[in-house]
């Protein structure tokens, strides 16, 4: 398995067990909602900046990234807006 699908499944996995959509998922990890997306998608090749920063947000090392050893907290419940 090549990098970027290993990382768009650790990246998916640790999003859905946290109940985030993948626009609150950039907004923890501090990228795009555009790059979370193709990240997530393996339709970017990663920088190391971009792993710095998600290893930053994760508080996990690089090693531990790529073996999906990540969890996030499930993210708090916003009230709808929709009445």
């Amino acid at each position: 398995m090549d990098f970027a699908r290993q990382l768009a499944e650790v990246l998916r996995r640790t999003r859905t067990e946290a109940g985030l959509t993948h626009r609150q998922m950039a907004g923890r990890l501090g990228i795009s909602h555009a790059t979370y997306t193709r990240l997530e998608n393996s339709n970017q090749n990663v920088t190391l900046k971009t792993l710095t920063q998600l290893c930053r947000a994760l508080d996990c090392d690089l090693g531990a990234l790529f073996r999906g050893d990540v969890r996030l907290r499930r993210g708090p419940r916003r009230p709808s807006s929709r009445a």
